[in-house]
């Protein structure tokens, strides 16, 4: 079968919705292994900020310089595979199962070759531009040093994320999570021989960590792309190889890329934002790395129940059930609340103990408190905003969220940083009350359109 040939098919009819799909269970059955995949593969980062740490202050904040500028690239070729799921949880609503493989192939096409260029010409042109936004030498080189080794390990993690995406759309939460836990295994073991030249590994520093990942990101593809080869799946839901559609690439570009365009726009207002930080000295910039860290404990559990309300709304969309779907977000969203309040008991709690694991700098230290007490709140609105935008993803909504956020990200993110850091010179603390104000009213913003019921009128 062909990717054109479905599309030419009867549809088989849609499967009968229960009268209470949506709920808090059915959400959390299909989140907690996204939650833990999303936490697993989190682990890779903390894990590297953690054993990079040990090298010293000036290693521990030119990982978190380079990773957010790599992730800036990366995040428009990251953004647009999700619109995979997009597509794959409509079909499979609409019980048209035969489409769904064909989805993630077009996706692969689009995407794969895009991430290898993408890549490697950032990765060549890195040192003038660090030298360009001011970076401080010290951190520079060590951030060039571990960019030189990662631009292959991100062609793996494009597969992994297309392939994710259609294991998602399915609502099979299980297979990504298996894969993610046995790549995270590989990178801590990498990362503790390579790191720090244990285990008969060279002791490559900040470089062995960019390896350690990068091979780790290749462990999880081969593990997705052979559960997406098992022949069961291939017959039930077409994931035969098929040929590159120009119809269907464009016709899913239309969808993904301005998820991809909303994320690196997005992902760029942040690289400044820490490039502007790095500017502050060593002690803000890893106190800093430590607090992404610290935040992504609740900002992947939020993406995990956010690509479940990605997953049942487009499937209840599909389905032709808009009060499922509705429910789906309200059941998200609780959940989503529940795990931000008890991180943000964390955070209040044990704010030294927590950037201690990453390091013993006094300077930087001094700082856990403020800053952890700002992240309680600023990670319970960022899940509100990453859970709604999920749903609009779920519905096709993907082009009023990426003109939304792109605004916010530069009209008032940054003047409010260059306020808050500079002019009223409140440093490091001052960049992230500026960072929560974004954030809030972002997902004031993306609640307000959900409420508007324009998604329900977008066909993809």
């Amino acid at each position: 079968m062909t990717a054109s040939s479905t599309s030419s098919r009867p549809l088989a009819l849609p499967p009968r919705v229960p009268r209470r799909a949506g709920g808090v269970r059915e959400v959390a059955h299909l989140a907690w292994p996204l939650v833990l995949a999303q936490m697993s593969q989190t682990t890779m980062h903390v894990v590297d900020s953690i054993f990079v740490g040990q090298l010293g202050a000036a290693q521990l904040g030119a990982l978190g310089f380079a990773g957010i500028w790599l992730w800036t690239v990366f995040s428009v070729f990251s953004g647009s595979a999700t619109g995979v799921q997009t597509f794959v949880s409509q079909a499979h609503g609409a019980g048209d199962e035969e489409a769904c493989g064909g989805w993630a192939w077009q996706g692969l096409y689009a995407l794969v070759p895009a991430t290898a260029l993408g890549l490697f010409v950032f990765a060549a042109l890195a040192g003038p531009l660090f030298r360009s936004v001011g970076a401080p030498d010290s951190l520079r080189e060590y951030a060039l040093s571990y960019i030189a080794m990662r631009p292959l390990g991100f062609v793996g993690l494009a597969i992994w994320l297309v392939l994710a995406a259609f294991f998602r759309g399915l609502g099979d939460t299980r297979t990504p999570l298996i894969a993610t836990l046995i790549a995270n295994g590989v990178n801590i073991v990498l990362d503790y021989g390579l790191v720090l030249g244990r285990l008969g590994l060279p002791g490559w520093g900040i470089a062995g960590a960019a390896v350690a990942t990068s091979i780790a990101e290749w462990v999880g593809a081969v593990a997705l792309a052979i559960a997406f080869a098992r022949p069961a799946l291939v017959r039930r839901f077409g994931g035969r190889p098929v040929a590159p559609s120009g119809a269907r690439i464009r016709r899913f570009l239309r969808t993904g890329a301005p998820i991809g365009g909303q994320w690196v726009l997005d992902m760029s207002a942040f690289a400044i934002f820490t490039t502007l930080v790095a500017r502050m000295g060593e002690a803000s910039m890893a106190a800093t790395q430590a607090m992404i860290a610290l935040l992504s404990l609740s900002f992947m559990q939020a993406i995990g129940i956010g690509l479940a309300a990605t997953t049942l709304v487009g499937r209840y969309k599909g389905a032709g059930s808009l009060d499922a779907a509705l429910r789906s977000l309200v059941s998200a969203l609780k959940l989503a609340v529940a795990l931000a309040l008890g991180i943000a008991a964390l955070f209040l709690l044990a704010p030294r103990a927590l950037i201690g694991l990453f390091t013993r700098d006094a300077d930087v230290l001094a700082l856990a408190g403020p800053l952890l007490a700002l992240g309680a709140a600023f990670q319970l609105v960022d899940a509100l905003q990453i859970v709604v935008g999920g749903a609009l993803r779920g519905a096709g909504d993907t082009r009023w969220p990426f003109f939304v956020q792109t605004l916010l990200a530069w009209a008032l993110r940054l003047p409010l940083v260059w306020l808050f850091a500079f002019v009223w010179e409140a440093g490091v603390i001052g960049a992230w009350y500026a960072e929560f104000v974004f954030v809030l009213a972002l997902a004031f913003a993306l609640a307000w359109r959900f409420r508007s019921g324009a998604w329900t009128k977008i066909a993809i």
